[in-house]
């Protein structure tokens, strides 16, 4: 009774102590750590893992340095063994708090909030990618160590290394599709194919990456739904990302009108149009003939917005603006059907019109910036460039 009495005051004994000294740790790091992040980080994540750790770390010593191996020792062995298990699950918990803590300062220092935010967003995925793989490295390797702890583990381990390739064989036959996507995860991490907060096209539906795993890619879609899909549908399936290189993108507003539309003057509209909007970031504002068939004619316009959000709005935009001034300002060049009745000598009223003055023509090789697509300014030079391969070098034997 002695010994039990012993036993239990040094386990409360030991227990205080350890409360007391992580405390005073807990104070010293957060007076001396107000301006590290490090420290700050230390203080809020890892307190409470640290003070379990402790604790049970106190209490296991305290027992078996209290009680003797004569006096009880059934219940010593099985009260230690179990104060073990606790102090690797506490141990475990503990690091894996510690990496969090390290991974957080890590990604303080990138921000996401800031117009160009590439770089952040691709270190910010690694980041997440590889504290959900440690933390689940973490657990398997504890849940081995605690396996371990049994002595009849420990005596069959022989023949489950010998039956290891069996096993390992018929579990990745019966895991062939979760193995893929946790490797598709790993691939789209430090592949940078796609990252956080990325705006994408996937099976039709326009939205942006909220949520990356290993298993699955979440992604919200512009009204708000979401779109889950298997990591391993981005390494298998094309898909677009309209943020991959940088934010600012470019969008087409298509317009089927007649023939006697004036395009000069409706591009000129589509420059005022623009230059008076804040969703248009000012690179690209061109206006183009398409096509020509079947009885019509197809506007295109393209315009350019700082990201995916401003160019939806700004194309909306564009297609009300030019729709009301065709309808209002240009009636004749609505999109019709003609229909030709009569004489073939022209002979009708509707055939006497005498053709309108010819619109002043620019002078060859006078194209007006917003009328050309790949040159004409210094991005559409740039996008010419991108699109046409390098000079042929010229044979010095000619």
């Amino acid at each position: 009774m002695q010994s039990y009495l012993g036993t239990i005051v040094a386990v409360f004994a030991a227990a205080a102590i350890a409360l007391f000294v992580v405390e005073v740790v807990h104070r010293m790091i957060r007076r001396l750590g107000r301006r590290s992040l490090l420290m700050t980080e230390l203080t809020q994540h890892a307190h409470r893992s640290f003070q379990v750790a402790a604790t049970v770390l106190a209490v296991h010593f305290a027992v078996r340095f209290t009680t003797g191996y004569a006096v009880g020792s059934a219940w010593r062995q099985v009260l230690l063994h179990v104060l073990v298990l606790a102090v690797i699950a506490t141990a475990a918990w503990l690091v894996a708090a510690l990496l969090v803590v390290a991974e957080d300062t890590a990604l303080a220092r990138f921000r996401v909030d800031v117009p160009d935010n590439r770089h952040a967003r691709r270190v910010r995925t690694q980041v997440v990618m590889l504290r959900r793989l440690t933390i689940a490295v973490i657990v398997v390797l504890t849940l081995g160590v605690m396996l371990m702890t049994f002595p009849a583990v420990r005596g069959i381990g022989a023949g489950v290394l010998t039956s290891a390739g069996v096993v390992g064989v018929v579990a990745a036959l019966a895991a062939q599709s979760l193995l893929g996507n946790v490797f598709a995860g790993l691939q789209l991490a430090f592949s940078d194919a796609v990252r956080l907060d990325d705006v994408v096209v996937v099976e039709g539906e326009w939205g942006r990456i909220e949520e990356l795993t290993l298993s699955y890619v979440v992604v919200q879609i512009w009204d708000d739904r979401r779109l889950i899909l298997p990591t391993s549908y981005f390494t298998s399936t094309p898909f677009q990302n309209w943020t991959r290189t940088e934010a600012a993108v470019l969008g087409t507003a298509e317009f089927d009108v007649d023939w006697s539309v004036p395009v000069q003057a409706m591009r000129e509209e589509l420059r005022r149009l623009v230059e008076s909007s804040e969703l248009w970031d000012g690179r690209v504002c061109v206006l183009q003939v398409t096509d020509a068939t079947g009885g019509m004619i197809k506007v295109r316009a393209l315009v350019s917005a700082a990201d995916a959000g401003s160019l939806w709005d700004l194309r909306c935009l564009v297609r009300e603006h030019l729709v009301a001034w065709v309808r209002d300002q240009r009636p004749t060049a609505m999109p019709r059907m003609r229909a030709e009745v009569g004489d073939a000598d022209s002979n009708l009223a509707w055939q006497w019109v005498q053709p309108r003055r010819p619109a002043r023509r620019l002078a060859d090789g006078d194209v007006p910036d917003d009328a050309r697509v790949f040159g004409g300014s210094d991005d559409g030079d740039a996008r010419s460039e991108a699109f046409v391969g390098p000079d042929e070098p010229v044979d010095a034997r000619r």
